[in-house]
Formats: structure tokens, C-alpha cells, sequence
């Protein structure tokens, strides 16, 4: 790598590392909210669901912007935003403005993946997407574990409402980005021929329109599984063992590290191999190994076989902002990211409602089944993705 792009994959590492961390304040604050505002279960779980909304929302619209007015501008706006939303929880007197101030943080949370996605695929060569995207993807487990000891520290000490006020430390990382950071040659290039950026680009044929639906559908099996398995793990855990690992530092250092060993592998494989292969062989893998937590019958051996699972079924993550920008062209690129990406999370948010009805109603074996199908259904989808199986070839040039 030049000098120049590792600044590019550092400031993008950390924007979505900054992201994720103030994304996952919620996970550890939520138990605090309910006690401090008195409201119910569903109140409480509405909060995610409007914070995928605005992400949903601001995904769309900052794409938009980053194709028409620069990536780097974008990048920092987004930045900006989320991090005075997240200041503003400071003085949220009710759960109405609670609402309020994290939808707007989903606005600008949603609106930097595309940017920072495209900025890393026209900074680097076709050669390396596949390993710089899964290195900047990295940057959520960082933010994930920072979130993590913030909680642990702050919120005993000083109210989960000082959490918030953390938050807002990413807006120092703006001046360096607008400081050592350049639009790309690629998007001037484009910005010069004036061609306009509409959302409908991306459903222009009936080829592009698969290709938009069925990426959207495999985010959306990646969000599911994520999400879905993560929330759900402790209760997993205590259904199969009769004990709770929540909180546990092992488990999150462990968890983490598998997932990062997933995301590192899967760029050098992609890059080696093509993304259909790539693709095919972790989807394959974790509809397999979710398995192993109901074959697990100690402690430690669910804790390996909870970092096996992580390794696939996260692996695949930072794959998708490699193959998205390799297929659409500069003028939607960051549009194609921020819409497909955030459709995916949207949806594939409500697989823990899923989950808790199969371990209501059903088994264990139940929700493992459902984890499992829905990745084979992924890879279905992938083998008719004519695009992709094309990347290989262009991707190695």
C-alpha cells in the first residue's frame, strides 16, 4: 500500500469502527432506558427498529450525495451527524425524543457506509478491494469491543446518559479526514461527463434489478444470522448449559477474534479466488457449523464453537462492499452501498422477533435449523447472480 492508501484505509477503518460504537451504546444502555423512562419491552425494542429506519433513510440519501458531491465531503458530514445525535441523548427527557435523536443518528450512521465503501474501491487497485474492504469492516468488532468498555466504565459510574456524551468524539476525526483525504480521480472523471445519479439506476434492467434484489437478499441472510445469533447467544447458551456468558470478557474477546480472523480470510480468499467461490464456501461452512452450539456440552467448548461460527458467518461481511462497488459503475456506487446494505439490515433486523418466537414456541434445534436455511437460501440466491460470477475475471486484471 502507498502512503495515501493506508490513510484512506485508516480513516475509513475508524469512521466505521466510531459508527458501530455508537450503534452498539444502545445494546448496553437499554436496560437503563427502560428504568429511567418506565416504558415497556416493545417501547424499548422500538428504538432499534427506528434506528435501522433512519439508517434505511440516510443510507439512501447521503448515496445519493456521495455520487453527486464527493465522497470525502460525505464521509465527514456523516460523521458529524451521528456524533452530535449521539451528544443530543444527553438531554432526552422522554423516550419520544429518544426516538427522535436516534433515528437522526441512523440518518448519519447509514449515510458513511457507502462513502467510505467507495472511496476504499476507487483508492485501491481491483486486486486488493477484497482485502482493503475487509480490513476497514474490521474497524465494527473494534468499535463493538470499545462500545463494550465504555459501557463497563461509564455507565456504573456516571448514568448511561454520559455513554452518549462519548459519542461525540468522532467529529475531532473529521478534521483529519478532510485534512489527508482527496476525491478519487475515478469520481472526478465522472463528476465531469455530468452524468445525473437517480436511485432507479439500480433497477435500469432486469438483469441490474436481480443483481440490486438478490445482493439485498444476502445482506439481509448476513444481518439475520448476525444479528439474530448475537442476541440470542446468551440465551442460547443458558438453554443448552444452564449458564450465561453475557458480560463475560473471554466471550467478547473471543467472538471478536473470530470474526476479524473471518474478515481478514475472506478478503485474501475473495481476491485469490473470485467472490462466487468465496462467497459460496462461507455460506456453505455456516450453514454447517451453527450446528456445533448444540453440539457443545461445556463451556469452553461452546465458546470455541460460538468463535468458529463467527469466522463464517461474519467473515462474509466486508466481501459485500468489495463485490457492490466492483459492479455498479462510480456514478451510483455509493448509492448501490448505502441501499442495498441498509435494506439488508432493515429486514434482517427483525430476525431476533424470529429467533425469540422459535425459542418460545419451538426448540434450540429449531432456530439452529432456521439459522442454517436461511444461508443455504443465500447461496442460492448468490448462484444467480450472473455479475458476480463475472468479477472474478475483472477483479484479478
Amino acid at each position: 500500500m502507498t502512503k495515501y492508501q493506508r490513510k484512506v484505509l485508516l480513516s475509513t477503518s475508524a469512521g466505521i469502527a466510531l459508527e458501530n460504537m455508537d450503534i452498539m451504546f444502545l445494546a448496553f444502555s437499554l436496560s437503563s432506558m427502560i428504568a429511567t423512562f418506565n416504558i415497556s419491552g416493545t417501547q424499548a425494542g422500538l428504538i432499534a427498529t427506528i434506528t435501522n429506519l433512519g439508517m434505511l433513510v440516510g443510507g439512501i440519501f447521503f448515496g445519493l450525495m456521495a455520487d453527486k458531491y464527493g465522497r470525502v465531503k460525505v464521509f465527514s458530514q456523516t460523521v458529524i451527524l451521528f456524533s452530535i445525535a449521539s451528544l443530543l441523548m444527553y438531554f432526552a427527557s422522554n423516550i419520544y425524543l429518544v426516538y427522535l435523536f436516534r433515528f437522526i443518528a441512523g440518518i448519519g450512521a447509514g449515510g458513511e457506509y457507502g462513502a467510505c465503501m467507495s472511496l476504499i474501491s476507487e483508492s485501491f487497485s481491483k486486486k486488493q478491494i477484497g482485502r482493503a474492504s475487509s480490513v476497514a469492516a474490521i474497524g465494527a468488532q473494534v468499535g463493538a469491543a470499545l462500545a463494550a468498555i465504555l459501557a463497563a466504565v461509564i455507565i456504573p459510574l456516571f448514568g448511561w446518559k454520559m455513554l452518549y456524551v462519548i459519542g461525540v468524539l468522532p467529529v475531532l476525526m473529521v478534521l483529519f479526514i478532510r485534512k489527508g483525504l482527496k476525491e478519487p480521480e475515478a469520481f472526478e472523471e465522472t463528476k465531469e461527463t455530468g452524468k445525473k445519479t437517480k436511485l432507479s439506476h439500480l433497477f435500469q434492467t432486469k438483469q441490474l434489478a436481480w443483481q440490486t434484489t438478490g445482493l439485498s437478499l444476502m445482506v439481509t441472510v448476513q444481518i439475520a444470522g448476525y444479528f439474530g445469533l448475537m442476541n440470542w447467544l446468551p440465551s442460547i447458551m443458558q438453554a443448552q448449559l444452564g449458564l450465561s456468558v453475557s458480560g463475560s470478557s473471554l466471550w467478547m474477546i473471543s467472538t471478536i477474534l473470530g470474526m476479524s480472523l473471518g474478515m481478514m480470510t475472506f478478503g485474501i480468499i475473495m481476491d485469490k479466488v473470485g467472490p462466487t467461490l468465496a462467497f459460496g464456501l462461507f455460506l456453505i461452512c455456516s450453514s454447517l457449523s451453527v450446528f456445533l452450539l448444540v453440539l457443545a456440552h461445556s463451556q469452553w467448548s461452546l465458546v470455541a464453537a460460538a468463535v468458529v461460527v463467527g469466522y463464517f458467518i461474519n467473515g462474509m461481511y466486508g466481501g459485500y462492499g468489495a463485490i457492490i462497488s466492483s459492479l455498479y459503475p462510480t456514478e451510483i456506487r455509493a448509492t448501490a452501498n448505502n441501499f442495498i446494505m441498509n435494506l439488508g439490515r432493515a429486514v434482517g433486523g427483525f430476525s431476533s422477533i424470529v429467533i425469540g418466537f422459535l425459542m418460545d414456541h419451538y426448540s434450540l434445534t429449531a432456530v439452529i435449523l432456521f439459522l442454517s436455511g436461511i444461508y443455504l437460501i443465500s447461496l442460492v440466491v448468490l448462484m444467480t447472480l450472473s455479475g458476480v460470477r463475472d468479477l472474478k475475471t475483472s477483479l484479478q486484471q
